[in-house]
Formats: structure tokens, sequence, C-alpha cells
């Protein structure tokens, strides 16, 4: 499916469309954040999470917060856009706040502006990947920790560049670090470690992004008696833990095959994706029979 509409301030264009004029902050500075939504089933999920999220970081930045942004208002333009997509089972949705025009490094105004895409997706709710990941450590570029680190900004050259050294590897992912060496997160994802059967993950105050499905895993795991501690993880820790899986809004989980020589199972992974799968049928379909678990 190509040339999908793009809603921008409320216009809505078709993809081909000039719809982004050369003066937008965004494309000159990277000065906005952003938000990637799940589409489950047909139904926008997750939302209140990642519009908090949103809006703490734009004013991060700067960015005035109009009082009519508000979650109906942005779901409102979502369905829309998804109705004229045409996407009815599973998507991902982007929403963007970007600071107006005008300016250089100075801005002449803070005032708001939004985008919305679309993207089909392959599957209608999460399933997990069959071929585990290959990844390393990437080192060439450390993230610092600031009080940017947790938001996502459309300042993304580190990610680019990780995701570009992964592939010249023949690697899926690289995973991050902060200014101690400590493993944050991947290029595009949240990162756990199993050891025992207990979850590790890093905690904000680290540097890592504050990923809505993060939390949602880690509430996930405490509901059904898995312990989870937040903590630095160190390229040890990689070699003496039995998994390893990434966790982002898109994906649900993916599980890690290998680190370098080392090899990981995925039970806790398969666990965890049945888990979330069950979680958003009863909250989407509450009066519903579940049968996600049946062959688990």
């Amino acid at each position: 499916m190509t040339n999908l509409p793009v809603n921008i301030n409320g216009r809505i264009l078709q993809e081909d469309q000039n719809g982004i004029h050369t003066s937008n902050r965004s494309y000159l500075y990277g000065d906005g954040v952003f938000e990637t939504i799940r589409v489950f089933k047909g139904k926008v999920i997750n939302f209140e999470n990642h519009f908090h999220r949103l809006k703490e970081g734009s004013l991060a930045i700067y960015i005035d917060f109009p009082e009519n942004f508000t979650v109906p208002f942005f779901l409102e333009k979502i369905e829309e856009i998804l109705m004229k997509s045409k996407l009815i089972e599973g998507a991902r949705v982007r929403l963007s706040i970007d600071r107006v025009a005008g300016g250089t490094y100075t801005p002449e105004g803070n005032e708001a502006s939004y985008t919305i895409d679309v993207h089909p997706l392959q599957t209608a709710n999460y399933e997990l990947n069959t071929k585990g990941l290959e990844v390393d450590v990437f080192t060439d570029i450390r993230k610092q920790k600031s009080k940017l680190s947790n938001y996502k900004t459309k300042n993304g050259l580190l990610y680019i560049l990780a995701a570009i050294q992964a592939k010249q590897k023949g690697l899926q992912d690289m995973l991050i670090t902060n200014g101690d060496m400590e493993i944050i997160e991947s290029s595009n994802s949240n990162l756990f470690i199993v050891s025992n059967g207990v979850l590790y993950t890093p905690g904000l105050e680290y540097g890592c992004l504050a990923g809505t499905m993060r939390m949602q895993i880690i509430n996930l795991a405490l509901a059904n008696g898995v312990k989870v501690y937040e903590s630095p993880i160190l390229p040890q820790n990689l070699l003496s833990a039995d998994e390893v899986f990434l966790t982002n809004a898109t994906s649900g989980v993916v599980w890690v095959s290998g680190y370098r020589t080392k090899r990981y199972f995925n039970n806790t992974s398969r666990r965890l994706i049945a888990l979330l799968n069950d979680y958003w049928e009863d909250v989407l379909n509450p009066e519903g029979e579940n049968d996600l678990l049946s062959n688990d």
C-alpha cells in the first residue's frame, strides 16, 4: 500500500503531495518530538501513555502544548486517518509535535504543529519473531544522559548510525551505551535480560527511552509473578544472561538469539508476547472469549 493520507495540522494530504515545507523546524533542526503508536486489531492501544510522554517531551523542549491537544482530540484525528487509509487491522501510527516554522537556532515562536501518518503492519496482533536477532554493542557514539534522554525527539542520528553499522556487520540491531559504558537500549527498542527467571532492565536514570511497551512489560511480568529489577547492564551481564529481548510499541517483544558467541533461549519472550496479546484482547473485548493462550 502506497500514497497513504497524512494529517498535517488538520489538513488531509496524500504522501506524494508537498505537505512539509522546507522551513519546517523538524526538517531543518530536528526540532520536535514524536510517538509511535500501535493499532491492534483495528484499535489504537495504550494511547494515554503515549500522549503523556508526548506532552512531557514537548514541554521539555519548550514547545507550548495547546489546551485543545487532548487525548480525545488526537484519537479522533488518528481514527479519521486510519479510516481514510482503510487500515482496519494492524497498523503503526506516528504522531509528531514540531515547533512552528520560523527563526534559525533561535526560534521565532514556540507554538506547536502536529503531523499524523500511518503505515500498515502485516499482523493485527503481536507476533514473536521466528528468527532471533543477532546483536552487538555500538561504541562509536554514546548516548549522554540528560533531561531529554527519556523522550523520542527528532534528533535520531545516534540511532541511525547504530542501525547502519548493524547492517554493515550483518547484524539485526546494535545496543546503545551511555557515558558510563552501561548498555541502556538498542537502536529502536528498550532492553531486557533474563537471568534465573528474573528480568533486568536499565532504569530511566541511566538514560534509556521511557518506552511505553517497556513499562507495560514490567507491569505484566510483575502481575504474573516474575521479578523485575531496574539496574545497569554491562557487556558481561549479556554473557551470563539466559535470555535477551527488546521491546517497543510496534513489535511488542522481540527476542535476541545471539550476542557475539553467546546464544539465548526465548522462553520468557514467548510467554510475555502471549500475555501481551491476552491483555489487549481482554481490554478491547472484555465480554469476548480469548483463546490466545490455548496453544501456549
